[in-house]
């Protein structure tokens, strides 16, 4: 009994694990790879001026729903080679879902070893 439901948390996990996977991949990794933006870059750009990741939530969650240049961590020289961010058109849920993907995707704490 208890071995099923081992069984059954370990692929509810997994399934989870490959949802967040796709949702990153759809609404944020796509482009980020055709346009060649360095993501990981950009994540410890995010790291560094805001320190947690609860910080880092709420500022994509802000920008990412009216994404101005003005507003962005980049520099201006930045937009000189990649194209501004257009709004993405996903509800809060979505859009706060793909973010914490994101988020655990670039985590540098997980790929530090003990």
């Amino acid at each position: 009994m208890v071995n099923r439901f081992l069984i059954l948390i370990l692929l509810a996990t997994l399934a989870h694990a490959h949802e967040a996977t796709t949702l990153l991949e759809q609404n944020c990794l796509k482009c980020h790879k055709r346009q060649k933006i360095p993501s990981e870059l950009i994540y410890r750009r995010y790291l560094l001026k805001f320190s947690t990741k609860e910080r880092i939530k709420k500022y994509l969650m802000t920008y990412l729903k009216d994404p101005q240049i003005e507003n962005s961590i980049m520099p201006k020289q930045f937009f000189l080679k990649f194209p501004k961010k257009e709004a993405l058109n996903l509800n809060d849920t979505l859009l706060e879902e793909s973010i914490e993907a994101y988020l655990n995707y670039f985590d540098l704490q997980k790929r530090l070893k003990n």
